[in-house]
Formats: C-alpha cells, sequence, structure tokens
C-alpha cells in the first residue's frame, strides 16, 4: 500500500516525527512523507509515533488508493490540527467564530463545578486532628481508625455552619476575614464524647447536605451498620423501608465502628493542636470565590441537590479524582504552595514515608484539580479515540443468513438523530448463529456520526464469550489493540487464549492481509496528554485502555464498579466510560437472578451517564425487557434534566432486531414497551414456528426410587445415562467415510459437578455393549488451568462442525476410530452447566439433566448448532427428574442451578407434568420470549422462572396516587413507604444512591455458599510429578502469596485406569504434567513460573480434602466413599 505522511506538529514533537518517519519514507516536503509500506510496517510507525507523542504532536496518515483518490487511515496526537478528512487547515483564528462554549449542554455543569470545588476545600479538614497527625509519623501499622478523618470533616463542617441556612453560611463566608478556629471547633459535637451526636444531616440546611455528603462519601459510601453494628457486614431481614429519611439516618457507625470506647483513646480526634487550615489567607480566597458564585447561583438552582443523582455522582467523581491525583503528586514544582508556617500535613511519600503535602496546600490543590476537571469534562468525549468510516461496519452482508444485519444497520442509520437526542433502548433478538456479534456493532455504528466515528462497549458474563468476542471483532474488522481492547480480569486465562489463538494462526488458519482493502478505516486518536481530566489518568495502562480504546470487549465486571464500588475510587474508569461510549449487553439473559439487580444498577447509570443500550440474546425474556427498560428510562430522565434539551419529554427511541425483521418505536413508558415487545415477540414466535426442527426432545422415565442409597441412586442414574447416549447414537450417528464405522458427538449434560464426576466414574467402569466403543472426556470448572485450557481447545477445534467431515480426520478423533475395531463408536462430553454458553460447539445429540427451561434451551444451542436439520427424530433426551429430586424429594430440586427455591416451590419434580408439550416437541427460545398467560409458576417450570425474573427485575407498585385516595385514604396510606426490595429498588428507593447499602446487600457475582480456596499443582524436584499446595494471601503483605504443602494431609489421588471398564477409553484429556511441561517449553517459562500461573484450581474449602485425578478434576473427598 503507498501512504502518505504529513506532520503538522510543532517545537520539539516535529524534530522527533521526523526522526521516526525519516526511518521509513522518503521526504516530499518539509513536512510531507511517501512510502509503499506493508501493512506491519505502518502498524509499527503508527506505534511509534504514540508512543513519543507530546503536547504538540499531530501527524496523518493517508492512503493513496489510485489516481485522484486517496483517505486517511489515522491520525496521531491532536486531531484537531486536520479536519474528519485529514485536511489542512489554510487559516486559523483564536476567535470562538463557532461559539462552541454556546452549545454545551450541560447545564448544571457551573454547579457541579463548585460543589466539588468546595467539598474539595473541606474534604480532609478532618485530618488537622491530634490522632491523624500522630499517625502519619507513627512507626509501623498504627491500626484503623475509630473515626476516619471524612467524619471528622462533616462534623467541623457542621459546627460552621450551625444554626443558619445556606445563604447564612455562604455570606458568613464570603464577607469575614480568614475564619478563625473556633468557627469550626464551637459547637463540634464529637461522637463518643458527647451525648449529643445524631446525624449531621438532620441539621444541615440542603446545600450544605450536599457539600457534606460529598465530603464523607469522598472515600466510600455510607454503609448501612451491620448485625453487629459495623458498616457494610450481613443484615438480617433488610427491608427498604430501613432506607427511608436518607441521608438524615447517616450517623457515625455508616462511616467507621469505633473500636474503642475510652474517652482518653477517642479524645485525640477531637483535638485540634495547630491552627487550622482554614485560617490560610489562600484557603479563604477560594473559599470566598466559590461562595459568592454559590450565592449567584442559587437564585436560579434548586436547592435539593441531593435529589439530583446525576450532579452528586458526578461531582463526587471529579473530586475523587482530583484527590487521587493530587496526592500522588510528589514532585513540588508541579504543586501549589500554601502558607510557609503551616504544620499539619495530608498524607506521606509512600515510597519514602516521609510527609510530604501540607493540609492547607492539599486542600487548595484538590480544589484547584477539581475545578479543571469538572470544567473539562464537558469536552472530555471529544478528546477520546474513535472508529469513523469503517468499511467492514457498511458493508452490505450478501450470504443469505447475514442479510438481516442490513436490515438493522439501514433503521440504525434512520435513527441516528432521534437516539442522539432521546436515547435509544434496543432489543437484539436474532437466533444463535446468526452473527449477532457483529451485527450489534453494526447497529451502534449506524447511530453514531458517521464523520466523528463510534465508541462502544461490548459487556459480556463469561471470560471465554468475552475473548471469542474479541478475537472476531480484531479479525473480521481489522481492528488493532489501540483500536479494540479486550478486558477479561484473568491475566492467566488470556495468556492461554491467545497463545492457543497464536498457535491457530501457525497452522495456517489466518489469512488477515488482505483485510486491508475491504476494511480501511479512520482512527481518531485521542489527546490524553492535554485534556485535563484524562491525563490525570494516563499513568495507569490499564485504566487508560479501558477508557481510551474505541471499542471494548470486557466482563461486565470491568463496568459494574461504576455503581458497585464502594471504596477507594475503582469507580471512575467505568462512569468515564459509560459517559462517552454507548453499551452492549451480550447474552444478558444468561445472569443468575442474584446478578440482576447489579445488572439494573449498570443500566440505570448508562441511562443517567447517557449512553445508548442494546440487549442481545436470542432468549429475552419479557420481565428482563420491560424491566431494564424502566431502569434505563429513569436514568435517561435524571440525564436530560442535567443535559440536552430543556424541558424535552423521557421518550426514549426503541428499536427490535432478529433476523426476521427491524423495527422501531418510540416509548415513554412501562406499557409502551412491554405492548410493542410483545408484538414484536409475537411475530418472532409465528416466524420460528414455521422453520424446520432442529432440535427436539423426549421425556425418559426414571424408576430409581427415592429409598435407594445416595451412591446407588447415582449408579442407577449413570446406568440410565448410558442408555440415552447409546439410543441417541443408533438414531443420529454419522458414518465415517474412510473406516464406514459408525460414529457421533455427543453430550451427557449434569448439574453439579459432585454427581457428574460419580456418574463418569460409574460409566468408566461399566463400559460399553458389544460393538460399541465409548471415548469419553469429562469437563467442568475444577480441571487446573491449563488442563482445562486444553479440553477446552481440543473441543472447540474437533466440535466446529461447519464442515461436516472435517472432524473424521483430526488427529484427535482418528487415531481412535482406527485403533478400535467397534463398529459403533460415541464420542462423548460428560460435562457441568460450563457446555452451555461460551462455547462454539456442535454435537449431534444430548442427554439433559434437567435444572431449568433456560439451561434446557441454551444446551440445545449446541445440538446440530453448524449444521441443518437431519431427521425428525429426537436429539435430545431429558429424564423426568433430576438427582436432586431423586436424593432430596422434600426439598427444592431445580435449583443451583435454576429457579426454584424454599420460598418459590412446584407442586412436582417430575417433568412430565412441568413442561407443556410444545415445550420440548421443539426445543427452541419460544418458552423464553413470551410468558404463558395466566403464569402458573407452581405448576409448570417456565412459568416459575418468568415468575421469579419478573419478581426480581420489575418495578414494584408503589401503591395507589395520591390524587385517587380521599383525604381519610391520604392520611391512613403510608404513600412514602418505599416497595420492597427488588432490582427496581435501585431507583424506586429515595436517595438509595447516596449509600452503597443496596450494592452490599445484592452485589454482583455474590460468594457462593461453598466458600472457595485455591490450590496449584506444583513440579517436584524431579520434574516429572507434582505436589499439591495450598495458595494463602500473606497477612499484611498485599499482592504476596504463601504456598503451604497439603499434599499428603488433604489429597488422595484416585486410581482411574485400573477401573476402566470394556470397550471404554479417555478422550482428549492429557497428565496434568505433560501439559504443564509442554505449556512451559512453548512459552519459554520455567516450569515453576508456569505452574504457578497455570496450574491453580479453585475448589471447595473442606476439612477433608480432595479426590483428584487427571481425567476426573478434583472432587472433595468423603471419607465414608474411599
Amino acid at each position: 500500500m503507498n501512504v502518505l505522511f504529513i506532520s503538522q506538529c510543532s517545537k520539539n514533537a516535529l524534530r522527533e516525527t521526523r526522526r521516526i518517519l525519516d526511518q521509513f519514507a522518503e521526504r516530499r516536503g518539509e513536512r510531507t512523507w511517501q512510502t509503499p509500506i506493508t501493512r506491519e510496517g505502518l502498524d509499527t510507525v503508527r506505534r511509534m509515533l504514540r508512543k513519543s507523542a507530546r503536547r504538540n504532536t499531530a501527524v496523518a496518515c493517508h492512503w493513496i488508493r489510485g489516481r485522484n483518490q486517496s483517505e486517511v487511515l489515522w491520525i496521531v496526537g491532536n486531531a484537531s490540527r486536520f479536519n474528519l478528512r485529514g485536511a489542512v487547515p489554510t487559516n486559523s483564528t483564536t476567535r470562538d467564530v463557532l461559539r462552541r462554549h454556546d452549545e454545551n449542554d450541560w447545564h448544571t455543569g457551573e454547579d457541579i463545578k463548585l460543589l466539588a470545588a468546595m467539598a474539595a476545600l473541606l474534604h480532609d479538614l478532618g485530618k488537622a486532628c491530634a490522632a491523624f497527625q500522630n499517625r502519619l509519623t507513627a512507626r509501623g501499622n498504627p491500626g484503623r481508625n475509630d473515626y476516619r478523618h471524612e467524619w471528622i470533616s462533616l462534623r467541623m463542617f457542621q459546627a460552621f455552619v450551625g444554626d443558619d441556612d445556606d445563604r447564612g453560611w455562604l455570606e458568613r463566608l464570603k464577607d469575614t476575614a480568614p475564619t478563625s478556629d473556633q468557627d469550626w471547633i464551637d459547637g463540634l459535637l464529637r461522637d463518643g464524647l458527647d451525648q449529643k451526636g445524631g446525624s449531621p444531616f438532620r441539621t444541615l440546611p440542603p446545600l450544605a447536605a450536599a457539600i457534606g455528603w460529598l465530603v464523607v462519601s469522598h472515600h466510600r459510601l455510607p454503609l448501612l451498620p451491620d448485625d453487629d453494628g459495623r458498616p457494610g457486614g450481613k443484615i438480617s431481614g433488610f427491608r427498604t423501608e430501613t432506607l427511608r429519611g436518607l441521608p438524615d439516618i447517616i450517623e457515625a457507625n455508616w462511616n467507621e465502628q469505633p473500636g474503642e470506647t475510652r474517652q482518653a483513646a477517642i479524645r485525640p480526634y477531637w483535638e485540634f493542636r495547630h491552627s487550622l487550615p482554614t485560617s490560610s489567607e489562600k484557603w479563604h480566597l477560594r473559599a470566598r470565590h466559590i461562595a459568592e458564585r454559590l450565592l449567584d447561583r442559587r437564585a436560579h438552582a434548586g436547592d435539593n441537590w441531593l435529589d439530583r443523582p446525576y450532579v452528586m455522582h458526578v461531582a463526587r467523581m471529579s473530586l475523587m479524582l482530583a484527590d487521587h491525583h493530587y496526592s500522588s503528586v510528589t514532585d513540588p514544582r508541579k504543586r501549589l504552595r500554601g502558607d510557609p508556617d503551616h504544620r499539619l500535613y495530608a498524607n506521606t511519600n509512600r515510597e519514602t514515608g516521609r510527609l510530604n503535602q501540607p493540609l492547607d496546600e492539599h486542600l487548595i490543590g484538590v480544589e484547584a484539580h477539581a475545578r479543571a476537571i469538572t470544567g473539562a469534562l464537558p469536552g472530555a468525549e471529544q478528546h477520546l479515540p474513535r472508529i469513523a468510516r469503517h468499511r467492514g461496519f457498511r458493508k452490505r452482508a450478501s450470504d443469505p443468513r447475514f442479510q438481516w444485519q442490513n436490515r438493522a444497520f439501514d433503521l440504525a442509520t434512520s435513527l441516528r438523530e432521534r437516539a442522539s437526542a432521546q436515547g435509544f433502548f434496543g432489543i437484539n433478538m436474532a437466533s444463535t448463529g446468526r452473527g449477532k456479534t457483529l451485527a450489534n456493532g453494526r447497529i451502534l455504528y449506524g447511530l453514531a456520526d458517521p464523520e466523528r466515528g463510534t465508541r462502544f462497549s461490548i459487556a459480556l458474563g463469561l471470560r471465554t464469550l468475552t475473548l471469542q468476542t474479541g478475537q472476531a471483532y480484531r479479525q473480521l474488522l481489522n481492528l488493532g489493540e489501540d483500536e479494540l481492547a479486550i478486558r477479561v480480569g484473568g491475566a492467566a486465562s488470556r495468556t492461554l487464549f491467545e497463545h492457543f489463538e497464536e498457535q491457530a494462526e501457525h497452522h495456517g488458519s489466518a489469512s488477515a492481509q488482505e483485510l486491508m482493502d475491504e476494511d480501511g478505516h479512520v482512527y481518531f486518536d485521542g489527546d490524553f496528554t492535554n485534556h485535563p481530566v484524562l491525563r490525570r489518568l494516563s499513568r495507569d495502562p490499564a485504566t487508560r485502555s479501558l477508557i481510551a480504546a474505541p471499542i471494548l470487549a470486557c466482563t461486565v465486571d470491568h463496568l459494574t464498579p461504576a455503581t458497585e464500588s464502594l471504596r477507594g475510587g475503582r469507580q471512575i474508569a467505568p462512569m468515564l466510560r459509560l459517559m462517552s461510549s454507548d453499551l452492549v449487553l451480550d447474552e444478558i439473559d444468561d445472569f443468575g437472578l442474584e446478578d440482576l439487580p447489579a445488572l439494573t444498577r449498570l443500566v440505570h447509570w448508562a441511562g443517567l451517564l447517557g449512553s445508548r443500550v442494546l440487549l442481545s440474546s436470542a432468549t429475552l425474556s419479557p420481565s428482563l425487557v420491560e424491566g431494564l427498560f424502566e431502569a434505563y428510562r429513569e436514568g435517561r430522565r435524571e440525564f436530560q434534566r442535567n443535559r440536552g434539551e430543556p424541558g424535552r419529554p423521557v421518550n426514549i427511541a426503541c428499536a427490535w432486531f432478529d433476523e426476521y425483521s427491524a423495527q422501531h418505536q418510540d416509548c415513554a413508558d412501562q406499557p409502551q414497551i412491554a405492548a410493542a415487545h410483545r408484538q414484536f415477540a409475537q411475530a418472532r414466535k409465528a416466524r420460528l414456528a414455521r422453520e424446520p426442527v432442529r432440535r427436539s426432545a423426549t421425556l425418559a422415565p426414571v424408576a430409581i426410587t427415592s429409598t435407594e442409597s445416595r451412591e446407588e441412586t447415582r449408579h442407577q442414574y449413570a446406568d440410565d445415562l448410558r442408555e440415552h447416549a447409546l439410543e441417541l447414537h443408533r438414531q443420529h450417528h454419522a458414518t465415517d467415510p474412510e473406516s464406514g464405522k459408525r460414529i457421533s458427538f455427543g453430550l451427557i449434560r449434569l448439574a453439579n459437578i459432585e454427581p457428574l464426576v460419580d456418574i463418569a466414574r460409574h460409566i468408566f467402569r461399566e463400559g460399553a455393549p458389544e460393538g460399541h466403543r465409548l471415548h469419553l472426556c469429562v469437563y467442568h470448572s475444577r480441571f487446573p488451568l491449563v488442563t482445562r485450557s486444553e479440553i477446552e481447545r481440543n473441543l472447540d477445534t474437533l466440535l466446529n462442525r461447519k464442515a461436516p467431515d472435517a472432524v473424521f480426520q483430526a488427529p484427535a478423533v482418528r487415531r481412535l476410530i482406527d485403533s478400535s475395531p467397534e463398529p459403533d463408536q460415541l464420542f462423548v462430553v460428560i460435562g457441568s452447566p460450563v457446555t452451555e454458553v461460551g462455547r462454539d460447539h456442535d454435537y449431534d445429540w444430548a442427554v439433559v439433566e434437567p435444572s431449568s427451561m433456560r439451561s434446557i434451551i441454551q444446551l440445545a444451542g449446541r445440538v446440530r448448532r453448524h449444521r441443518e436439520p437431519a431427521n425428525s427424530c429426537p436429539n435430545i433426551i431429558l429424564p423426568r427428574k433430576n438427582l436432586k429430586a431423586l436424593e432430596t424429594p422434600n426439598k427444592p430440586a431445580f435449583c443451583r442451578p435454576g429457579f426454584e427455591s424454599e420460598t418459590h416451590r412446584l407442586r412436582s419434580h417430575d417433568l412430565q407434568e412441568l413442561l407443556r408439550q410444545e415445550e420440548y416437541a421443539r426445543v427452541d427460545s419460544i418458552p423464553r420470549i413470551l410468558e404463558p398467560e395466566p403464569l402458573q409458576p407452581t405448576g409448570y417450570l417456565v412459568d416459575l422462572e418468568h415468575a421469579r425474573l419478573r419478581d426480581t427485575v420489575a418495578p414494584r407498585d408503589t401503591g395507589p396516587s395520591p390524587e385517587t385516595l380521599s383525604p381519610r385514604e391520604r392520611r391512613a396510606c403510608k404513600s412514602d413507604s418505599p416497595p420492597p426490595l427488588n432490582a427496581a429498588s435501585w431507583y424506586q428507593v429515595s436517595r438509595a444512591s447516596l449509600t452503597g447499602t443496596l450494592q452490599r446487600i445484592q452485589p454482583f457475582r455474590e460468594a457462593s455458599a461453598l466458600e472457595e480456596i485455591e490450590l496449584v499443582l506444583m513440579p517436584d524436584d524431579s520434574g516429572e510429578d507434582w505436589q499439591l499446595q495450598q495458595i494463602w494471601s500473606a497477612p499484611g503483605k498485599r499482592g504476596k502469596s504463601v504456598y503451604i504443602d497439603v499434599e499428603k494431609s488433604l489429597l488422595l489421588r484416585e486410581d482411574l485406569e485400573d477401573n476402566i471398564g470394556p470397550r471404554t477409553d479417555v478422550w482428549i484429556t492429557s497428565p496434568y504434567m505433560d501439559a504443564l511441561t509442554s505449556l512451559a517449553d512453548e512459552l519459554e517459562m520455567p516450569l515453576e513460573e508456569c505452574a504457578r500461573r497455570f496450574g491453580t484450581v479453585s475448589v471447595p474449602k473442606h476439612e477433608s480434602g480432595w479426590r483428584v485425578h487427571d481425567t476426573l478434576g478434583f472432587t472433595v473427598r468423603h471419607p465414608a466413599r474411599q
């Protein structure tokens, strides 16, 4: 490709740019270079330019495609030196000709700035107390505080405000000379010493209460005390009424629970032995200026800022970012100067331990940074990288399976202006295998301004799916690491994924070199160096990439800290990401009920911060759509109070997409979205019903009685499952072209790992009947990481059936077929629920222990996934009862996983009674996308699921409107009583976001009932075997671990080889040490380091220890079964 580089750099940046470009291209002028270059060479040039970019860097790269035809590929540095097509301006002026400032739609931007600035001047006043100053100079670990400095700061501010209203205390701050210490200490309520305490918010006027909340929450959100009186622990019988009256109920133990009751120990927290920073002339100058501005704003701004979550949380984010950044500055030349005689300090240098910033300097420094950050927030989005004019997103699909994407893209393009002004809530319900992944990107690209470009995030629940999605975008759209970031949390998992992907590339599956012609695009580089907000985040590469990448594929836990993070500032980066990009929630209905409150908070926050949202799943339930729409609508309502056209009613632009149609409708409330979605789902049901049946199931009777022992029950269940597999093989086998043998690939899905391993062990022991051969692979999550990754890599390769006969030539299959004389051979995966989602596998048949209708539908998507229907015989068998129903008949059976619970019981545990015939005669998404009417949650499995989902995520009725009641009824009705707790409580409970209570009670990814510990299989001295060690986090040593040998005390190694029955062998799984040694050689890594990174496994904590075998994985060791 022939490219032209044009530099608009100045000063030292021009010299550095010339040095780099002279190495690759010939000069065609003072600031112009031209050369033929490969794609890899061009990527290298861009990386080098970006690495050396500074304030005055500006380089555009043009691709010369033919006569009179060129196209800008990317711009590094200051993109404002060029227009959107890479042209250089003829002239420029510093006059505001376009009056861009007048177009700022941040109606409350000035209020956010003033609130953050005033809170910054007050946020660390409590550090003036003797207790904190003693901690700064104490040796060793001084232990935790009894009262944290932010709470003391709030009490001091309360003392200063006194009984004044907002005008009164602002006037005093504006008119007086530097305040005396007594103004902040007289009337100070000293928790732990004074009898009169209570919440300071009860006495503070509205504006002071808003500033006080920013002060007390600038490190951590207040938390309702737990059963032991400590903030943030377990709370029994929590009711939303507990949060009524926020923030007036916040007291000292919402911030920290004092450990001391002795007055001598408490008194230093309320003693101030040196002059306060409020007596500093520089501090007072800034406080007086802000007070004047706040008084001016009070004339046309509301007082109840605590009812404005957008204002409060953006101000809090700005304050926390300013505090975090300024506290890290150790170079005195980059700091402000306070009073030279000031004797109080705010912090120490982390590297040297010496006193760092004087307290008065710290307060005015954080205020200056908060002011700069809030002033620059409106322009932050313009300084972030984007992707524009991308052919891959615009290219028309020609394959009939994917042509629906063209309609989806066209509809999104037509909604561009409406979605920008009104918000956007989209639903993509296209079937599996129809290209939803790329379609989601095309929809959001269509919504974006084509000249400015797109920015969006794709959030998923599983690491594997996230890696696959990110890799698919990189390959399909030819995106580099700067343009698409992948964040999955587990560094080891990602390393293995990328290693195996690289191996696949070396084996001939890569040909991305030719994609440049088809998928050229413009990458607008961001300006992290110059922008006041972004440059304060550029030190941490992970944070920078999370915000900067135009496209982000991540597990959803990278974005949920926007609302979930209770302390430490982890919400700053995801909040900025949501403020500057759109959001795709992919396969959202794969999350459990317990995760839906956190996802509701995320969608609400996306609406609050101005994002457009697209939900993507073929099995979205009506209640999930309606509940998340309500969350988005409430967030968007608050956004439009602060941004955009004043007074515009909330009327969300909604759109629905699948392989059959694309439609849209503006929806102002829940009844409108419910009706529109029902109409779309009914049309989809009618079209699906006309498709050929690809998957159908039959119910198999279970003759086992509940009187059998657990061991005998599992053995009989295993025998039944093996018979079902043989029956399905007879009906759904394929013929090997070389040997003529009958071959099938099937899945036996079990709900839980412990019984799965017992059943697999029994099937191994019993073997196969004459004329048949069983090749068995056990697959669940309790294998060492390297072993599990190897199993997944092999299954991903072998079960890609897009070329149906290719599997017979795979070495792992061909060798077993040829070495076994039996004419019927079954390749069977015995797997846990990890087989249901995240894997692009295609089986011939499946036997499924039932847990829920959702899991049955998800797993059915792995049967004939890549191939058209073969015959009309059922290819899925469902035992009528699961193991829980047999082993514990009087307890909930469809749970963990499943939707049944002690409070939501089913009348029967027999699928014959729990499923309607149409729900299994044809297994597809129809039972999930439409609710039966009326719902019968005690009688039918799918009805129970719909009822539980609606109960969890849908807004609760808050009671009759007061206008409809008589005066007597209004007096009797507690109209301010919040509805019962569920996901919607986040936006239905007044001011709930002012505390972290709901996040703690309804956390994302709540730990399971079984406490898990981390083990590692370390090689012994010979390097031929391994020893089991438990990983402990060393107390007081963050990031360091201790390895304890538990091989002899807690491990039993199983001997499976001597117990394998006739005509049965192990498929795919290899010994751990073989896999580890091979990986260490490929990565050129020492064997021990490789084991520490890739030889780990999480197992339930158990006093008796665990059993293990390379083929079966880890299970709990029960002494009675040894």
